[in-house]
């Protein structure tokens, strides 16, 4: 017999900045008072102005402040909340986290912590989902231990591989090796820099695709065994492993692709009991084969183009199923119609890729018929150096992805943000390139656009320096 449906009456949003906003959009609709916390730099923040209490738990750094698991629970209890929403980073994909709400009878807005310490894990989620039946790429499968293992797996699988960290993501950790004599030194690299950044050293090795297509796959499931999901995003536009522009559809997507990917998919979050949304990350070669990548096990930055093109709400979603409430619709009732385009604009020199941190003098956030934007900024703000540098994300959806790449230049140019640098001309620049028109590109995009899009010394710098890193 299913368990009585939980009815939340006070929702803490344990984020800051556009999340934080857009979680308290949803708690708004359905009549669930919202609790924000915030550091010393964010008093001022949009997120603080519109929650219905707010607390501030630390100084600007975030170890001290959003990192700080005792201040988050403790400003819960204070706030006699009924559950905690993560956002997406900070603790979003802490399994200590989730584990310490669990035991304080807070409801966690996401997965079960056993869940995300398996999927968080890398090497055991390969594990978890080649058992699943989900393809893999040829690679460790277990943290390796040495050199000579290392060597003796890059020689089966063939270079170039890839190292990376067992524990995290994001570039972190993580090393292009194209022959043995570079081997050694990545893997003290990666080794090291994975420790410095998960306090965790563990690192894994498998083939390395050279011009793969970065495709995921949205997917929301209840605490009833019942999961679907909502269509593929196409993120392969991105430096240094950073995504900068993702869309859905993807524009090699087949409606057999498509449904094969989302079985796996959802036959994979089935085989671990996962629960809530998520997104299962995957590899698609240029031969049509995709390979399982990593799973993310929370809401994505990039979420509104699937609820653009599906008018699925996600985050209304993750609330109800948190709550105790069953999936209200079916695989089958699950529609797709047109074409939506995410531009991530953040707070950096569009050229450099330096961060830009300072006043906000002026802004003009556009509308018009299908554009949407998510953003805490406003005239007068101060955007802090202490955070990442993502200030507003720009969507836009139309009826084909001609019609949409055209409203996303029209939105665009539309949007002013005086007084730091913004990565808006980069985006303008990427809407009039022609691969990116075309919809051939891959995960390479980049590289060979900053040569384009510049033309000169710079764009050869940038795309050098990338090159650089990706063969560190």
């Amino acid at each position: 017999m299913p368990i009585a449906p939980r009815k939340f009456r006070k929702i803490l949003i344990a984020n800051r900045g556009e999340i934080a906003c857009r979680i308290i959009w949803a708690c708004k609709e359905m009549g669930i008072r919202t609790v924000t916390v915030h550091s010393e730099a964010d008093r001022d923040s949009l997120h603080v102005r519109f929650a219905d209490e707010s607390i501030c738990i630390g100084p600007a750094p975030s170890p001290q402040s959003y990192l700080n698991i005792p201040a988050v629970i403790s400003a819960a209890e204070i706030a006699n909340v009924d559950a905690i929403h993560p956002g997406y980073g900070f603790l979003a994909e802490s399994a200590q986290f989730a584990e310490i709400c669990e035991a304080c009878n807070i409801k966690f807005i996401g997965p079960r912590s056993s869940v995300i310490k398996l999927m968080g894990d890398k090497v055991e989620a390969r594990r978890a989902m080649s058992a699943a039946g989900v393809p893999i790429l040829p690679g460790s499968k277990e943290p390796l231990e040495s050199e000579i293992e290392a060597l003796q797996l890059a020689r089966e699988i063939g270079f170039p591989v890839i190292i990376k960290a067992a524990a995290g993501g994001g570039g972190r950790g993580m090393r292009i090796v194209r022959s043995e004599a570079e081997l050694g030194p990545a893997l003290e690299t990666a080794s090291n820099e994975a420790l410095k950044a998960f306090k965790n050293g563990d690192i894994y090795i498998e083939r390395y695709l050279e011009r793969p297509r970065h495709i995921e796959i949205q997917v929301m499931a209840d605490e009833f065994g019942h999961c679907v999901h909502l269509g593929e995003r196409d993120c392969s536009i991105q430096r240094r492993h950073q995504k900068l522009l993702e869309e859905a559809p993807s524009p090699v997507m087949t409606p057999e692709l498509r449904a094969s990917m989302g079985e796996v998919a959802v036959a994979a979050c089935k085989r671990v009991g996962y629960s809530n949304a998520g997104t299962v990350e995957f590899l698609l070669d240029e031969d049509g084969r995709f390979y399982f990548m990593e799973m993310n096990t929370r809401i994505q930055v990039e979420h509104p183009v699937t609820e653009m093109i599906t008018l699925a709400d996600i985050a209304r979603n993750q609330i109800r199923v948190a709550e105790g409430e069953e999936l209200a619709y079916e695989q089958q009732d699950v529609i797709f119609a047109g074409h939506a385009i995410e531009c991530r604009i953040n707070a950096e020199d569009p050229e450099t890729f330096a961060p830009s941190p300072g006043l906000i003098t002026a802004a003009n956030i556009p509308g018009g018929i299908g554009v949407r934007v998510d953003t805490a900024i406003y005239p007068g703000y101060f955007v802090p150096p202490y955070y990442d540098s993502l200030i507003a994300k720009l969507i836009v959806h139309a009826r084909t992805r001609e019609l949409a790449i055209a409203r996303m230049r029209r939105a665009l140019e539309a949007m002013v943000i005086e007084g730091i640098k913004t990565t808006v001309p980069l985006h303008l620049k990427i809407m009039d390139d022609p691969e990116f028109q075309a919809g051939t590109y891959t995960t390479k995009f980049m590289e060979r656009f900053l040569a384009r899009a510049n033309g000169g010394a710079q764009g050869r710098k940038v795309a050098a320096e990338q090159q650089a890193v990706a063969a560190r």
